[in-house]
């Protein structure tokens, strides 16, 4: 067999190979013979065919299969013998497949980059670091709080916080709207749920009373009658409510799941509960810097198939999210495309990183992970066995926490600083909270007028 290789531009590369037209004769000889000894032909006992016979039924057939055959075969010897890794499957074209001739075909493809990863210490990462203090707690029952409030009905005009339930008819242009009508919708004011203009104008609003609203609508509703618009609603204000929370009492701490031990044991499972959600944000944080100086340190060629299918999958992620299921729907590939070139980039470079040091995945920290996953189910244990039995599920797994194993190893080279922080610096509690905007529920839609 002779082969040749060229390059072509960048990571692509052509190779050329030569196959004897014995080897495809022999090869074809042998498949007809086999076929020879079970084929069932008109005229002739099971098997017992002369080969000229089966060679006229099946010879072009045949032909065509061991072509095809000793095509792939050859390219995964020539791969081997020149030390080539394709990015993907190589594009083949056939340039002699003549009869008594030599097979002749080329095939094109781009080759895995050479990778060497730089010098580690000169990565510098910034590690949060953080306490939940009591104060912390106290801020998040509050929250708690407002996620469980009650109303009742006032005589007197609606101010913040309150809840109002109107009936409302809205009108563009004097003509009424698809979506413009709504009975006993409920909107709390200052909860920021519906529109500002909305909420600003029913402050002082009293039960029974007759308001009307102009609303303007901003230009990215994917409602198109609506976007960059301007409604009149006409609104009866059936109810004025006012907010009161709960007490932080045995009630309360039963209302989330806390049975016994009080509210010191609502105290605990909050502290544990945030702990983690710190633990969380500092560790994405940490893993961000570290990616980040990882792929800024390390420009690496990367094999166009390899970032188009992974544009592709963003794509599809996206339209998933999106609820869109026809093609012709699917977001543009351009936004995608720097993203992808990154995940492709790291992917190279944490997988050299990994066979460089020999880095194994950690089954304890896979078991662990799965542990963590499945206590969020009903049925943890039903759950632990799925995630085990699933080799899918597995390998998932397996990346993550492989991937996280490769990030400690760079973070023992890198300079880490430490930088000391609040529990609302880090993970940004409480800086967009409305009071009531829990409780507002579904109310926001951009189909609907409110």
């Amino acid at each position: 067999m002779q082969v040749s290789v060229s390059a072509t531009s960048g990571l692509e590369r052509r190779m050329e190979v030569a196959v004897p037209a014995d080897r495809i004769t022999t090869a074809i000889e042998q498949r007809l013979k086999e076929i020879s000894r079970t084929a069932r032909l008109k005229g002739f006992r099971p098997g017992k065919a002369p080969l000229p016979v089966v060679r006229k039924q099946f010879g072009e057939q045949v032909r065509a299969e061991v072509v095809g055959d000793v095509m792939r075969s050859s390219l995964a010897e020539a791969l081997s013998r020149e030390k080539l890794t394709p990015a993907a499957g190589p594009r083949i074209e056939p340039i002699a497949v003549a009869p008594g001739s030599d097979l002749k075909f080329a095939a094109t493809f781009e080759v895995m980059p050479e990778i060497e990863v730089r010098s580690l210490e000169r990565i510098a990462v910034e590690r949060p670091r953080a306490t939940v203090e009591e104060p912390d707690i106290d801020a998040m029952l509050e929250s708690m709080r407002r996620q469980r409030p009650t109303f009742a009905a006032v005589d007197r005009p609606a101010r913040e916080g309150d809840r109002v339930t109107v009936d409302y008819t809205g009108r563009m242009g004097g003509e009424p709207f698809e979506g413009g009508d709504g009975k006993d919708v409920a909107i709390i004011i200052g909860s920021r749920q519906s529109r500002p203009e909305l909420e600003e104008g029913l402050k002082g609003a009293v039960a029974g009373e007759a308001r009307t609203i102009t609303v303007k609508f901003p230009t990215e509703l994917s409602n198109k009658t609506l976007a960059g618009n301007t409604a009149e609603l006409a609104l009866t204000v059936k109810s004025v409510e006012e907010q009161s929370l709960p007490a932080v009492d045995e009630e309360f701490c039963r209302a989330f799941g806390v049975e016994e031990g009080g509210v010191q044991a609502l105290r605990a499972e909050v502290r544990k509960s945030m702990e983690r959600e710190l633990a969380d944000v500092i560790r994405n944080r940490v893993r961000t810097q570290v990616l980040d100086a990882l792929y800024a340190e390390n420009p690496i060629d990367l094999p166009r198939a390899l970032v188009e299918d992974q544009v592709q999958q963003l794509q599809i992620d996206a339209a998933r999210r999106m609820g869109v299921r026809e093609a012709s729907k699917v977001p543009p590939r351009q936004p995608f495309e720097a993203p992808a070139r990154r995940r492709v980039a790291l992917g190279l470079l944490m997988g050299q990183i990994v066979k460089t040091e020999g880095i194994p995945v950690d089954r304890q920290r896979v078991q662990s992970r799965i542990e963590e996953l499945a206590a969020s189910y009903p049925n943890p244990e039903e759950a632990r066995r799925a995630y085990q039995h699933n080799p899918e599920a597995l390998r998932q797994i397996e990346s993550v926490v492989l991937e996280d194993q490769v990030i400690d190893w760079i973070l023992e080279r890198a300079k880490v600083t430490e930088v000391p922080m609040s529990f609302k610096e880090i993970t940004g509690f409480g800086q967009n909270l409305d009071p009531g905007a829990e409780a507002q529920g579904d109310n926001k839609s951009d189909e609907r007028a409110p």
